[in-house]
C-alpha cells in the first residue's frame, strides 16, 4: 500500500483545459497576470518592479487555484525563475554596463565619442547617423536598458542638433540593434526559456531586423535636415545602413550571436570613414557643427577603440572550432542539477518528467564570463599604458566601477528576477501554452500578429528581455499549436520588440531627461509613435511571408 503525495510535494501536468474543460476559459484565466503587470504599470503608474511582483503574485494565485498546480511546485518554480533572472541574465547584463563603465572611468570615452565626431566632417547630418546609429548600436550592443538613449541624445545635443531632433533621432536610431542589446541577452533569454538554442533564434531575427536598419539612417537624414538632408547623403546613409544590415545578418547566422551588434556598429562606421575619404559630402552652414573635435593621436584612438576589438576577440575565440573546439572545451565548466523539489514533479502529457525544471549556466563560455575577462585585460592594458594623471586606471578603480555598476542596477536586477519568476509560474503552471494554444486558432494568420506581441511587451516594460520573457514561450505554444515554426514566432516576438522600444515610457522619459526637457514624453511619443507603428506593420508582412513559401527561402 502506498501513501498519496501531500498536495504541496504531488507531481503536477499542466492541462489547457483545466477550467471547466474550456480552453477559452483556461486561456482567459491565463492572461489574467498579464493584465494585472500592464493596469499596474500604465493605470496605477507603478514601478516596473512593484507591477511585475503584483503580476508574479497574482500568476501563483491562478497556477494554483485556477490550474490546479500544487502551492508548493508554484512557489518553487518562482525560486527558479528568480535564479535564472540573476544567473546568467544580469550577470550578463551588469558585466555588459560594468565593461562601458571602464571607458567612462578611464577617461577613455571622450576620446572614443571625439574619434565619431572628428569623421563627420563637422556635418550635423552625418554625425547624426555615426554617433545615434553606429555609436548607438555599440552601446546598446554592450549595455542597453536605455544607455545608448542617454549618452548618444547629450552627444547630438553637444554638437548643436535642437533637442527634439537630437531626442526624436536617438529614439528612432535606437531600434535595429535591439534584439541584440547586451550581449544578445533578449535572445537568450527566449533561448532559455523556450528550449531552442539561442544561435537558431538569432539566426531568424538577422534575417528581420536588417530589413529595418537599411532604412533607419536615411530616416535619421530626414528627421534632422528633411528633404534636403536626403537629398544631399543618402549615398552614405544607404551604404552606412546597408553595411549594418549585412554584417547583422552574417554574424547572428555564422559567427557569435552575441557579438552581432558590436560587430555591425564598428563595420558600418569604418564603412562611412572609408567613403568619406573618397567622397565629400555638400554642408551647409546650418548644418555644421558647433563643436570642433580635438586633434587625437593614433594611439589614443587605438586605446579609446582597444576594449571593443578586445571583446571581438576573446568572444570569437570562445566560439572557434578550428583545431581545439573552445564551445566544448568551456561547456565543460558548465553547471547543470534539476531544480530541488521541482525536478521531476513536472510533467509534461504524456506522463515523462519535463525538462524545463532543470537549470543549466554555462560558467566559462557564459557571455558575462566572457565579458569580465575581457574587462580584466582592459583594466591591464590601461593600467600599463600611463599617462595616469589624464587616463586614471587601477585595479581599484576598475573594482569601485563594478561596486557602483551592481550599486546603481539593483533596481533593474529585481526588476528582472521578477519578470523571470512570472515567466516560470505562467509557463510551468501552462498558462502560457493554453494562451498560445487559444490564440493559434486562429490559424496561420497569427504570423501576421506574430510580432506585435513583443511590441506590446517592449512598448510597455521597456524591455526587449522582458518582452521576450512574458511571451517567448506564448509564441512557441502557439506556434506549434497553428503549425508555424516554433522558431520564427520567438523570433519575431524580439524582432518586435525592436520597434517597441521607440514608444516604451521609460525610453521616452530616458530621452526627455537627456536632452534637458523632462515632461516633454507626450510631445516625442507624438513624434515617433507613427514609425513605430509603420514599422511593426513592415515586420509582421515580413513574419508572415515567411512562413508561407512566399519568403520561407529567407530563414536558415
Amino acid at each position: 500500500m502506498t501513501t498519496a503525495l501531500p498536495a504541496v510535494l504531488a507531481a503536477y501536468t499542466p492541462d489547457v483545459h483545466a477550467v471547466g474543460g474550456s480552453l477559452t476559459g483556461t486561456a482567459l484565466l491565463g492572461l489574467v497576470p498579464l493584465a494585472v503587470f500592464f493596469l499596474l504599470l500604465m493605470v496605477a503608474k507603478r514601478s516596473a518592479f512593484q507591477s511585475a511582483l503584483g503580476s508574479l503574485v497574482t500568476a501563483l494565485l491562478v497556477a494554483t487555484l485556477g490550474y490546479g498546480m500544487p502551492a508548493g511546485l508554484s512557489f518553487l518554480s518562482a525560486t527558479q525563475g528568480i535564479f535564472n533572472g540573476l544567473f546568467p541574465i544580469m550577470l550578463i547584463v551588469v558585466a555588459a554596463i560594468w565593461f562601458y563603465e571602464l571607458t567612462v572611468v578611464s577617461n577613455r570615452f571622450e576620446d572614443l565619442r571625439r574619434s565619431f565626431s572628428a569623421v563627420g566632417r563637422g556635418d550635423l547630418r552625418i554625425q547624426a547617423i555615426l554617433i545615434a546609429f553606429c555609436f548607438g548600436g555599440l552601446l546598446e550592443a554592450l549595455a542597453g536598458f536605455g544607455a545608448p538613449v542617454a549618452i548618444t541624445a547629450s552627444m547630438l545635443m553637444a554638437i548643436g542638433l535642437p533637442w527634439q531632433k537630437a531626442a526624436v533621432s536617438v529614439l528612432v536610431a535606437n531600434t535595429a540593434p535591439v534584439a541584440f542589446g547586451a550581449m544578445a541577452i533578449p535572445l537568450t533569454t527566449a533561448g532559455g526559456l523556450t528550449g531552442i538554442a539561442p544561435e537558431d533564434i538569432a539566426a531568424v531575427v538577422g534575417r528581420q531586423t536588417p530589413i529595418l536598419a537599411l532604412f533607419v539612417p536615411m530616416l535619421l537624414l530626414f528627421l534632422v535636415d528633411g528633404v534636403r538632408g536626403f537629398r544631399q547623403l543618402w549615398p552614405i546613409a544607404l551604404v552606412t545602413g546597408a553595411v549594418f544590415g549585412v554584417v547583422q545578418f552574417l554574424c547572428s547566422s555564422y559567427f557569435a550571436y552575441e557579438l552581432t551588434d558590436v560587430v555591425s556598429s564598428l563595420a558600418a562606421f569604418a564603412t562611412a570613414v572609408l567613403m568619406l575619404r573618397v567622397w565629400t559630402p555638400k554642408t551647409p552652414d546650418d548644418q555644421r557643427s558647433q563643436v570642433e573635435p580635438e586633434p587625437l593621436t593614433a594611439r589614443r584612438v587605438t586605446l579609446a577603440t582597444l576594449p571593443y576589438l578586445l571583446v571581438i576577440v576573446i568572444f570569437g575565440v570562445a566560439k572557434l572550432t578550428v583545431g581545439v573546439d573552445m564551445p566544448s572545451l568551456l561547456g565543460k565548466a558548465a553547471i547543470q542539477f534539476g531544480w530541488p523539489g521541482l525536478d521531476g514533479k513536472l510533467l509534461t502529457g504524456d506522463g515523462t518528467p519535463s525538462t524545463s525544471s532543470v537549470y543549466k549556466l554555462d560558467v566559462l563560455g557564459n557571455p558575462g564570463t566572457l565579458l569580465i575577462i575581457t574587462g580584466l585585460l582592459v583594466i591591464l592594458v590601461y593600467s600599463l599604458a600611463g599617462d595616469r594623471d589624464r587616463f586614471p586606471m587601477s585595479g581599484r578603480t576598475g573594482l569601485l566601477a563594478a561596486g557602483r555598476t551592481v550599486k546603481n542596477m539593483r533596481g533593474a536586477i529585481a526588476t528582472v528576477a521578477t519578470v523571470m519568476a512570472l515567466a516560470y509560474v505562467m509557463n510551468q503552471s501552462g498558462q502560457t501554452v493554453a494562451i498560445g494554444t487559444w490564440l493559434a486558432a486562429v490559424g496561420s494568420i497569427f504570423a501576421l500578429f506574430s510580432p506585435a506581441l513583443g511590441w506590446l511587451g517592449t512598448a510597455v516594460t521597456g524591455s526587449d528581455t522582458s518582452a521576450n520573457a512574458l511571451f517567448a514561450t506564448l509564441q512557441q505554444s502557439a506556434g506549434k499549436a497553428a503549425g508555424i515554426d516554433p522558431t520564427l514566432l520567438v523570433a519575431a516576438n524580439s524582432s518586435g520588440g525592436v520597434v517597441g522600444k521607440l514608444v516604451s515610457p521609460q525610453n521616452l522619459t530616458i530621452a526627455a531627461t537627456a536632452v534637458g526637457q523632462p515632461g516633454s514624453e507626450r510631445i516625442l511619443l507624438g513624434k515617433v509613435v507613427g514609425y513605430s507603428v509603420v514599422m511593426l506593420a513592415v515586420l509582421g508582412v515580413l513574419v508572415w511571408l515567411q512562413s508561407t513559401p512566399a519568403l520561407s527561402w529567407m530563414l536558415p
